[in-house]
């Protein structure tokens, strides 16, 4: 074998191998979105797929386990029970009655196994009352807004 047959065997099975480490790479980090009334109409392989769904965290669900966190998201009456056991600390913001996106399989027990879990953050701003002698118009400039936690005296 000469050294030209060599160089083309060995291109040959590293780009092969680049190309399959690219597919597996692409199909294993495709997620699909799917809310929670999505979930139950999914048959086949998409009960399978890696996906995001987002709800609701309920009051009161939040369990913090022994290597894992357990909670109910809730959206339009549906409700999916959630473990998330990820290495990353949950957000500060997450807590019941927050937003929270989920990102993992669904079990078939019905389960949700969560590898990420994101929390929405509450509106920082919200409109100030009318004082009293105002206009009454709906300005939202930013001199009408004040934060949330704020005190009105």
């Amino acid at each position: 074998m000469t050294a030209r047959v060599k160089f083309s065997i060995g291109s040959a099975i590293i780009i092969v191998t680049m190309l399959s480490l690219a597919y597996v790479g692409f199909t294993q980090s495709k997620t699909y979105y799917h809310t929670l009334t999505e979930l139950q109409t999914l048959q086949g392989s998409a009960l399978h797929q890696r996906m995001r769904v987002s709800g609701n965290v309920r009051d009161g669900s939040i369990q913090h386990l022994a290597g894992r966190v357990d909670f109910v998201l809730e959206e339009q009456g549906k409700v999916l029970n959630v473990s998330y056991a990820g290495r990353d600390p949950l957000p500060d913001t997450f807590k019941g009655g927050a937003q929270a996106l989920v990102e993992g399989k669904l079990m078939p027990d019905g389960r949700f196994v969560a590898e990420q879990v994101q929390a929405k953050c509450a509106s920082k701003y919200q409109a100030t009352p009318q004082q009293p002698g105002s206009t009454g118009s709906a300005n939202t400039s930013s001199s009408n807004l004040a934060p949330s936690n704020s005190r009105l005296s």
